[in-house]
């Protein structure tokens, strides 16, 4: 389906989520909105300003189809750039059905997914990261992701991927007037003040890739895998952290076999918290497979809980499990720390004592809270969309092939090659660069009305 369609086109769609409701928003924008809406609405509005309200009927010849607020805005100064009305209406799918049958007959066309924000990103009203977080913030979940999104959408990676591209961009032209001159042999552009320029720049971009794993885990949740032996107590804690019986739990080692998610919000952040099979050695070939998932999802989560039950393990016994979590995203937890009888032998172990089956578990809760709070840094710019790390990645490499050129004193046209190729992938963020196939892929996932 083209996402480049004619701007001159007055689209529709509903923009609220179907199905019965209070009320039901149905969205125009275009050229000809006002004059769409006015053809079938009770009231004048054709003169009327932005930004007001109007009560009237929507009238389909002699028969009222429904009393409505109908919202004016004009462009510029509206969401998609152009003019635009809102009509809340009854939320009853078949009027709004019929409203929409309306105008389509009246002159406006059905709006493809996301064709209002690929308009405002047209019109510049928003770069292309802002859009982006636009979906980012409907989709947002818990308050850590709705920061996020809303800090992206008010232009956060926006400002520092456009103050990159202008500090480079003028390097870049001094390179391209050399060229020019190029019988002449002159240089505009300072080799020393480039190299470290491009150590500046290359600096900032690593540091936005480092945030991609936090930014993610923002996002779609804090991973967090319960692994251990079998019997330690890892679906009992589930269902203590969840305060309900999601778990089944029996003294049978081994009645875990596959894996069970569920997902709570701590201190604003959402946490996925993955209940794993006992990790030992077994011939069963379905315990097996859930041995090797649980091994799997210690590679894959953000955050382990490595649960041990303290009253019949020892230091040595758990150092196997110990040996295969990476420290920085290990928590390491001793249940039944109630039946303990040797405290002081796990003086050289940094552990959290709980008790799962009594619910005794506020030593984990305080620590996945400080787990938050490091996620969760406030006005930080986090990076976490896919497409723009693959974007900075290429940036990246594109700057260490400049930084390459210039200690081996590489000719102007070679480094200015190089420079375009930084600066072109730095513009596929914020939308300087793109092709109609980028912006169906990134419109497309939107919803229709938005």
């Amino acid at each position: 389906m083209p996402f480049i369609t004619d701007p001159s086109d007055t689209i529709v769609a509903l923009a609220t989520p179907s199905g019965i409701g209070a009320i039901g928003v149905i969205r125009v924008s275009g050229d000809n909105a006002i004059g769409v809406v006015d053809s079938v609405f009770s009231k004048y509005i054709g003169k009327e300003p932005g930004y007001t309200l109007h009560f009237g009927s929507i009238s389909d010849g002699f028969k009222v189809l429904d009393e409505v607020l109908v919202s004016i805005f004009r462009g510029p100064r509206s969401y998609t750039g152009e003019d635009m009305v809102e009509i809340s209406c009854h939320g009853s799918p078949f009027i709004l059905r019929k409203v929409v049958e309306l105008l389509i007959r009246k002159g406006c066309r059905p709006a493809n997914q996301g064709e209002f924000t690929m308009r405002a990103f047209l019109n510049r009203k928003m770069d292309l990261s802002q859009a982006e977080a636009v979906a980012d913030l409907i989709a947002s979940d818990s308050m850590a992701a709705h920061d996020m999104a809303f800090r992206q959408m008010r232009g956060g990676i926006s400002r520092q991927i456009s103050e990159l591209r202008e500090k480079l961009i003028n390097f870049a032209s001094l390179i391209e007037l050399e060229l020019d001159f190029g019988e002449e042999d002159v240089e505009f552009a300072d080799r020393n003040d480039l190299r470290s320029l491009i150590y500046d720049i290359q600096t900032m971009v690593v540091s936005l890739l480092e945030t991609f794993t936090m930014g993610n885990a923002l996002k779609e949740g804090v991973a967090t895998a319960i692994v251990g032996k079998p019997n330690a107590g890892k679906s009992t804690l589930l269902n203590a952290l969840l305060k309900e019986e999601r778990a089944i739990v029996s003294e049978i080692a081994g009645t875990t076999r596959d894996t069970i998610e569920e997902q709570l919000h701590i201190g604003g952040v959402l946490f996925r918290f993955i209940d794993t099979a006992g990790i030992r050695e077994t011939t069963d070939t379905i315990e097996k497979v859930g041995v090797d998932r649980a091994r799997a999802s210690i590679e894959k989560a953000d955050l382990v809980i490595c649960l041990f039950d303290v009253s019949t393990e020892t230091p040595e016994s758990i150092h196997d499990i110990i040996a295969s979590i990476p420290e920085e995203k290990m928590i390491l937890c001793a249940n039944k720390s109630d039946l303990e009888t040797r405290p002081d032998r796990w003086k050289d172990l940094k552990i959290l004592p709980i008790s799962s089956k009594k619910h005794e578990i506020s030593n984990l809760l305080n620590a996945l809270k400080e787990r938050a709070n490091e996620l969760n840094q406030g006005n930080k710019t986090l990076i976490n969309n896919a497409r723009h790390y693959e974007a900075l990645s290429q940036t990246s490499e594109a700057l260490n092939r400049v930084m390459e050129g210039l200690m081996e004193n590489r000719t102007g046209d070679l480094l200015a090659f190089d420079i375009r190729q930084a600066l072109h992938f730095l513009g596929l963020i914020t939308g300087e660069v793109t092709t109609e196939d980028l912006l169906g892929n990134i419109f497309g996932k939107f919803c229709i009305g938005k």
